[in-house]
């Protein structure tokens, strides 16, 4: 089962595509939005990373730290940030701990029968490390809510 608001967020400590380890922890004291998607290069999930590239303005003015986490390796999303000119960290959860933490990992992705693929899913952080939105989206082809994301974070502004 996937985490649900008013939970605790399960801590991660990843890898950028800077090759830097990112932590949830120490983000303490900024609202973050933690955005799982399946694998880089594909249609739905550059859609939705440009979605928040071309909105990125709403974020930074609720003082939200947005992170794109998928099990991609870091040089693979490193392209892909460059790429499509992402202004935002992706992370890599090469190992699955946090899509596994967060309980949004694919036993077996509906797409080419891959095992191992996060869910899209998106979660909203509060400064305390408290979720405050929780959506796993039904199927790899659905998006994030974003007005609801955005409506949580303005909330917590």
């Amino acid at each position: 089962m996937s985490i649900q608001k008013g939970q605790q967020a399960p801590d991660f400590a990843l890898f950028n595509t800077e090759k830097q380890k990112v932590s949830l922890s120490e983000q303490k004291g900024k609202n973050v939005v933690i955005l799982f998607f399946p694998l880089a290069f594909t249609g739905v999930c550059t859609a939705e990373l440009c979605n928040v590239r071309d909105n990125i303005g709403i974020y930074n003015n609720t003082n939200a730290q947005v992170f794109g986490v998928s099990v991609d390796s870091l040089f693979v999303l490193d392209k892909f940030r460059t790429e499509q000119n992402l202004n935002f960290p992706l992370l890599s959860d090469f190992n699955k701990d946090a899509a596994k933490a967060y309980g949004v990992l694919y036993e077996t992705f509906p797409a080419f029968e891959m095992a191992g693929v996060s869910k899209r899913a998106a979660f909203v952080v509060d400064k305390a490390g408290v979720v405050q939105y929780a959506e796993v989206c039904a199927t790899p082809g659905d998006l994030p809510d974003f007005a609801a994301i955005q409506a949580t974070l303005e909330s917590l502004a």
